[in-house]
């Protein structure tokens, strides 16, 4: 059992192709990475898209234990979407996988290649609710409480599935 490492949380998305299985096999990949232990995954849900095209997203959270370092881990992710087919082709465009890392314990990172806390996440129900079912009590740095930022997007379209 891993005890040393960061708990890091990330946001895993897909809306196109077999959604679901996007993210299961995204779940297994990330907690397959190296020095990396899945601590929690959420269950999926279904939202609409937010300042996107194509069909509704399937989106899920997972909670990691990792002794990556950030921008490491970042690059991971990056590559398992890229094994997903994740193309770019422009901002916002449909994807089978959409991995962003949100929260790395308490790191406060501003690079142009990785911003942390996520800038974002607190104006995503995709994220936030996922992330309120494992981590209710989680605080966002500069933010606020998890719970509280999910009341803030609540005329979001989001529904939770069954496992």
């Amino acid at each position: 059992m891993q005890t040393r490492g960061e708990d890091a949380f990330i946001a895993l998305g897909s809306n196109l192709g077999d959604r679901g299985a996007e993210i299961e096999q995204a779940l297994a990949e990330i907690a397959a990475l190296p020095g990396t232990q899945l601590l929690a995954r959420s269950s999926q849900y279904e939202s609409a898209p937010l300042q996107a095209g194509g069909g509704d997203y399937r989106n899920a959270v997972a909670q990691v234990r990792t002794t990556l370092a950030p921008l490491a881990l970042l690059h991971e992710l990056l590559d398992i979407e890229a094994r997903h087919g994740r193309v770019r082709r422009f901002v916002n465009a449909p994807r089978t996988l959409d991995l962003d890392l949100l929260l790395y314990g308490t790191a406060d990172v501003a690079s142009d290649e990785l911003v942390l806390p996520h800038p974002r996440l607190h104006l995503r129900a995709f994220v936030l609710a996922p992330l309120a079912e494992i981590a209710p009590g989680l605080v966002v740095p500069g933010r606020g409480k998890v719970l509280d930022l999910l009341r803030g997007v609540a005329d979001q379209r989001i529904a939770k599935l069954d496992r």
